[in-house]
């Protein structure tokens, strides 16, 4: 049984590495989530899923992607509404997507990313998580360079090989908006449970001018974020990164 497990381990060490290909539902296999029937637990999705931030160059075929949006497109919209405008990028046109934006520079988001003086805890919660970050990278806080070149890395969709972004329309409110927020989640747990990895990226919203020319995108509609979409690169020191979450307590009031 030893040497049984010895010979997954190495074929999954090779499979990560990009020498081998194999349909979605063999990466779950191989990676030993707990499933029923041969289905992943919305629980385990849940706790397994995080954001990528670098990835294999094993491509993402188009029907896998279609069919993942059509299932989030199940996910809870007030009144039905469904405000999601999805414009997605793979294959050749993520090469041309990426010579494209060479020509532009970063603007100013078209909503603030951040409020303008974030409180605590929020403020906590993010500075600690970008400081386990560049810790795990090895970049120190005074290197701004090095910090500066991670950050770019947003704009190369941490090297997945698929993308999609979320726009929606100027008349909407934040209600409309919450529902964004329901159909990515959606997206990303299926994702999870075909074995692609996933980054939510509002970064994107910074380069708003040059999304919305390449995807042509009407003027009633805006950007809210990009996803970076492919096969995680586990050898990559960031994606182990796991980010903490405050304590049941400290968030919820039993009224």
């Amino acid at each position: 049984m030893n040497g049984l497990n010895s010979t997954a381990k190495t074929f999954k060490d090779s499979v990560f590495r990009g020498q081998h290909t194999l349909p979605p539902i063999f990466y779950i296999s191989i990676l030993g989530t707990k499933s029923t029937g041969g289905k992943m637990e919305v629980s385990q999705a849940v706790k397994q899923r995080k954001s990528i931030r670098g990835f294999l160059p094993n491509p993402v075929e188009d029907k896998v992607l279609s069919t993942l949006l059509e299932k989030s497109s199940r996910a809870p919209s007030g009144g039905n509404v469904q405000p999601w405008r999805i414009y997605v990028i793979n294959g050749s046109r993520m090469d041309d997507f990426k010579t494209h934006l060479a020509n532009f520079s970063l603007s100013e988001s078209e909503y603030p990313i951040y409020p303008p003086k974030l409180q605590e805890p929020y403020r906590t919660n993010r500075f600690e998580l970008g400081e386990e970050m560049y810790k795990l990278l090895g970049i120190p806080r005074e290197d701004k360079a090095a910090r500066l070149a991670n950050m770019a890395k947003n704009y190369d969709f941490f090297g997945a090989p698929a993308a999609f972004f979320c726009f929606i329309d100027r008349s909407m409110g934040a209600a409309q908006w919450s529902d964004l927020g329901m159909f990515l989640q959606t997206f990303m747990l299926l994702a999870e449970e075909a074995g692609l990895g996933t980054c939510p990226q509002e970064a994107w919203a910074m380069h708003h001018q040059a999304v919305s020319e390449f995807v042509s995108a009407p003027e009633n509609e805006m950007i809210f974020c990009g996803i970076s979409i492919g096969y995680p690169d586990w050898a990559q020191p960031v994606n182990s990164l796991e980010s903490r979450r405050m304590p049941l307590e400290q968030w919820c009031t039993w009224a």
